[in-house]
């Protein structure tokens, strides 16, 4: 008996000997596990300005409902007041409860209202059964406004679409942490925290984005919804100085802060999710290269086969809407001529076309921090047929983005810089330095970052003698006509372009895309606006009609607003035309 209790004894001592020196580590770790856990505290997403510092994006706290299935046991009569309570189905409720029986955990509904809090807190609930935990809600206080420009987050914070997923590096910000200690039953004794583990996020990212522009893109597009009902439609305004997007807005919309029985096409932003032949504003891109190679001259004639023209390559005619016989340069974009654009076109050959093209930033992104961006259709030069000549200085057998064709002309508006737009202004701090001190695609965040030149696409003097002469000649006495402006020098391009009817394997005699873009004041362009629609409800829909009105009120009421003044050259050559417009009436 005693040999027995001393083996017992020694084989207790082994024991805890070895739980002491052997399984210390151990299972302190495992009594640390239990006793203690570390839990995540969600970055608050910081707010979206405009860059006046206007809300247009902010984020609360609302409470959500979860319970623990197991606890909650609970009867049909029980379900029926929870769904009740939560505007939720009873049948769908009780279903996922029955999924969920063996979990101890589930969400009920999530962002509660007000109302909805109140009735689950009056109701009996079994000990243990159920919790309330706050949880982050995006709004959107300008409700549809720049909405294809925001995007939205869905239930889980994630960003979609806009800037809310380009940016989310920017907006989500870093989680802290939170170390609970709880006792042998799990209920939390105590709660440990540092400085170092607090949340970590911005203020707010602040858009380029003016909203007033915004307003006056948006209400625009909602007239031409209203009169032309087209397919869809978009409009761009931007400072051709800087890159900076001003305005950006689409037709279908939808509302961020309601998000039941969305089209699909709304969707689409517009402006950089789809790709369409621009017509007649691709010329002047054309001449200003043309003129930069020295292929053609400033003051050079050249015959227009009286709008009929047999172009080698070619088993149709090319035509003209009307027919003229000798057109300088300038008149050839003021009429838009596309024979005489052809002729231009065979002059610089297939490799001087693809130059012009590639140099202005066609045919790839322009690098904007907007998700799903196209690089466009522009096919190899290899592919390219003697046709191509003619089709391509009239903007055909090429498709852009309306991004890309404003960032383009704002080459032309700058002095020949090809800027990369941009849609992030910068960020800013709560006041303190933690936000800068995480990982983020800027080193130092700060507001008005300087433009980023991508390349010099042409000469300075070529570039002001595109934009004062021709394009300024095209809204004085061209087809840009209802894009003046009293008091400023406007330039710009219609466009109108046939869309091709895979159906038919030809262009559609009724389906096209009629455009708009120009800026002012001419002398030094402070505002570019582009003007999109698609498939107008019209079979003549010309861009000069449909889409130059629109876009000129924008451009209007965006000089007012910037407080840009008039020019005098503008004053003088008004007074002209008002002169002899009295003169024609008078014979």
């Amino acid at each position: 008996m005693i040999a027995v209790v001393l083996g017992a004894w020694a084989i207790l001592g082994l024991r805890l000997v070895h739980l002491q020196w052997y399984q210390a580590d151990e299972l302190t770790r495992l009594a640390t596990r239990q006793s203690e856990v570390e839990v995540e505290v969600p970055a608050r997403p910081a707010d979206i300005t405009d860059r006046n510092g206007k809300l247009l994006a902010s984020t609360i706290t609302t409470p959500s409902l979860f319970v623990d299935p197991k606890r909650l046991g609970a009867t049909p009569e029980f379900i029926s007041e929870i769904a009740a309570a939560v505007h939720l189905n009873p049948r769908e409720l009780a279903a996922r409860l029955d999924d969920y029986r063996d979990k101890r955990f589930m969400w009920v509904k999530r962002r509660l209202n007000d109302d909805e809090v109140d009735a689950v807190l009056k109701m009996k609930w079994p000990d243990g059964s159920y919790g309330l935990r706050d949880e982050f809600l995006r709004q959107y206080p300008q409700d549809s406004l720049a909405a294809h420009v925001l995007g939205l987050r869905d239930i889980d914070g994630s960003g979609k679409g806009g800037v809310e997923q380009s940016l989310d590096h920017l907006i989500r910000g870093v989680p802290g942490r939170r170390k609970l200690g709880k006792d042998a039953r799990g209920r939390i004794l105590e709660v440990e925290f540092s400085p170092e583990d607090e949340p970590r996020q911005f203020q707010a990212v602040q858009l380029t984005i003016d909203l007033a522009i915004q307003m006056f893109a948006e209400r625009e597009l909602d007239g031409i919804v209203k009169e032309w009902k087209p397919r869809a439609a978009t409009a761009i305004v931007m400072d051709p100085q800087t890159g900076e997007v001003l305005a950006m807005a689409s037709r279908p919309t939808y509302s961020p802060n309601n998000l039941r029985d969305v089209d699909e096409e709304a969707w689409k932003n517009q402006a950089i999710n789809i790709v369409y032949e621009p017509g007649s504003t691709f010329k002047p891109v054309i001449v200003a290269w043309a003129l930069q190679k020295d292929v053609v001259q400033r003051d050079e004639v050249f015959f227009c086969e009286n709008g009929k023209f047999n172009m080698p390559g070619r088993t149709k005619p090319l035509t003209d809407v009307h027919g003229y016989g000798n057109l300088n340069v300038t008149d050839i974009l003021v009429k838009s001529s596309n024979i005489g654009m052809a002729k231009i076109g065979m002059r610089m050959e297939s490799l001087g076309l693809y130059e012009a093209a590639w140099r202005f930033g066609f045919g790839r992104p322009t690098g904007i921090e907007l998700p799903g961006e196209l690089r466009g259709i522009f096919h190899p030069l290899s592919s390219w047929t003697k046709a191509s000549l003619g089709s391509i200085p009239m903007g055909a057998e090429i498709s852009v983005t309306p991004l890309q064709l404003i960032t383009a002309y704002a080459a032309l508006s700058n002095g020949g810089r090809l800027i990369a737009p941009r849609i992030l202004n910068g960020v800013q701090n709560d006041g303190s330095n933690r936000a800068t001190t995480f990982a983020v695609s800027m080193e130092e965040p700060q507001l008005a970052q300087p433009a980023k030149i991508v390349t010099k696409a042409i000469d300075e003097e070529i570039a002001d003698w595109v934009v004062n002469e021709p394009l300024t000649q095209v809204v004085r006495r061209g087809t840009g006509i209802k894009a003046r402006i009293p008091g400023y020098t406007v330039f710009g391009k219609t466009g109108t372009a046939k869309k091709w009817d895979p159906k038919i394997g030809a262009y559609s005699e009724t389906k096209n895309v009629a455009s708009f873009i120009g800026g002012a004041p001419a002398h030094h362009p402070r505002v570019l606006v582009l003007v999109v629609v698609d498939e107008p409800k019209q079979a003549r829909g010309f861009g000069g009609v449909i889409a130059a009105p629109p876009a000129s009120r924008i451009l209007q009421r965006t000089l007012t607003h910037l407080r840009v003044p008039p020019d005098q050259d503008a004053r003088t050559a008004q007074a002209i035309d008002g002169l002899e417009e009295a003169l024609i009436l008078l014979e």
